[in-house]
């Protein structure tokens, strides 16, 4: 059975470039172990990676180590769900793609706050 988004359709890649997601297949996804972990997507901004730096998640150095390049703005990435909360509430929040957004992500965030920050609803 196919994972579903927040919008009860089935799950869309996020990026395959940078190559993200969990176990790096370009899909927000999650499995048991994983949890609430990287299960929505969002494209960067220089303003959210520098909120982001500030609260210790740096996403702008490469770590090799975890098959990580970086992000720069505007690249699209799978957010761990309670960064994107701590974004949300601090006024920073990226913009969402809702079709590669997992729905465990209704469980933390209402669809009403995605769809005001979603990309995919223009």
């Amino acid at each position: 059975m196919s994972e579903k988004n927040v919008l009860g359709g089935e799950l869309r890649a996020c990026s395959y470039a940078p190559l993200t997601g969990y176990f790096r297949d370009g899909m927000c996804a999650t499995q048991a172990h994983d949890g609430v972990a990287h299960l929505i997507c969002v494209q960067v901004t220089q303003e959210f990676l520098e909120f982001s730096v500030s609260k210790g998640n740096d996403l702008v150095t490469p770590r090799p180590d975890l098959r990580f390049r970086g992000l720069k703005p505007g690249e699209r990435w799978c957010l761990h769900v309670l960064r994107w909360v701590e974004a949300w509430e601090a006024g920073r929040a990226p913009r969402v793609i809702l079709e590669a957004t997992h729905e465990n992500v209704l469980n933390y965030v209402p669809l009403s706050a995605l769809k005001r920050h979603a990309l995919d609803l223009q």
